[in-house]
């Protein structure tokens, strides 16, 4: 063992891991001192004593604030993978002593979570009702990180090529297309077959620049010889979505199965414009060599069972 590994395993502190993620999220002392209670010459302090332990600067300060060192972002991700295991732990051990079976958290696509995500709690709650799922709503962009470091358990959404890695584990669930809604009431849900001319002239709301169904759609756009829509707003949410359709009368782009979802209960109306558009596949990833709790096999196996359910055409 080298003299770092015992001088870390004998001093480091779960406070001094708390204070480096607060340092990196709020990247001033005053601030990560008020956050984590303490004053700021005891943050310094602490501070210092971690820079001794690892023997190197983790931090710059200056007038501005602090801001993470090369060897600092290598730290701050061990420490946020650290406290996030430190936390799965302590909520399992919770909920066991509660009578409860434990904790998994999910992050979600909007176009897994009507179908997939939301028909995999009900299963899971249906076989363990006091178990608790944390769902937060996302892109890749913004998810998959916190998957890297522990603060989810699974990812559920497209499984873009682009994000395949070694450390990661892909499971396909369902292959679903894209298509084009209103609401009920806009002028387009009356037409029998609208035209692309007509889409590019309305107000959009549309996925984030990055994501392939977006790239795909300002393609499909060109195929047509037409100009992209000019007036839109971007958003990876869904409630961002349903509200800029329902206010704002946008024309919305959504996976099929989502669309279908609501069209039943009158939110929305799917026009009938084919859209020729290949997307990857819904499913799952996961650490590949995180150990998974009871509970969130539990979960794989519910979302798997949502998936069954979708394609053999039963009511979600």
């Amino acid at each position: 063992m080298s003299q770092i590994d015992r001088v870390l395993r004998s001093n480091l502190r779960l406070r001094h891991l708390q204070l480096l993620v607060a340092l990196d999220r709020f990247r001033q002392l005053g601030r990560a001192a008020d956050f984590l209670a303490l004053t700021q010459p005891a943050v310094s302090k602490m501070l210092a004593e971690v820079e001794r332990l690892y023997g190197v600067a983790l931090f710059t300060r200056s007038s501005r604030g602090t801001e993470p060192t090369p060897a600092g972002e290598v730290v701050v991700r061990f420490a946020r993978s650290v406290l996030s295991d430190h936390a799965r732990t302590r909520d399992e051990v919770t909920a066991v002593a509660s009578g409860a079976v434990g904790r998994v958290a999910v992050g979600t696509m909007v176009v897994a979570f009507p179908v997939l995500v939301s028909g995999a709690i009900e299963r899971l709650k249906a076989a363990s009702p006091r178990a608790t799922v944390l769902v937060e709503e996302g892109d890749l962009t913004r998810l998959l990180p916190r998957l890297r470091v522990g603060e989810l358990d699974l990812f559920v959404g497209r499984l873009e090529p682009a994000y395949a890695a070694p450390d990661l584990d892909t499971e396909a669930l369902l292959h679903d297309g894209m298509c084009i809604v209103c609401h009920p009431e806009h002028p387009l849900a009356q037409q029998a077959k609208p035209g692309w001319d007509e889409l590019a002239r309305q107000p959009w709301v549309v996925p984030p620049p990055w994501a392939s169904s977006r790239v795909k759609l300002i393609q499909t756009f060109y195929r047509h010889r037409l100009d992209p829509p000019t007036d839109i707003v971007e958003s990876a949410s869904f409630l961002v979505t349903f509200d800029a359709i329902r206010r704002h009368r946008a024309i919305g782009f959504l996976a099929r199965m989502v669309a279908r979802h609501f069209e039943r209960d009158g939110l929305l109306r799917i026009l009938p414009v084919k859209v020729a558009i290949e997307l990857p596949p819904v499913g799952i990833i996961a650490m590949r060599s995180r150990p998974r709790t009871p509970t969130c096999e539990q979960m794989i196996e519910a979302l798997r069972g949502a998936a069954r359910q979708h394609l053999s055409g039963a009511p979600s």
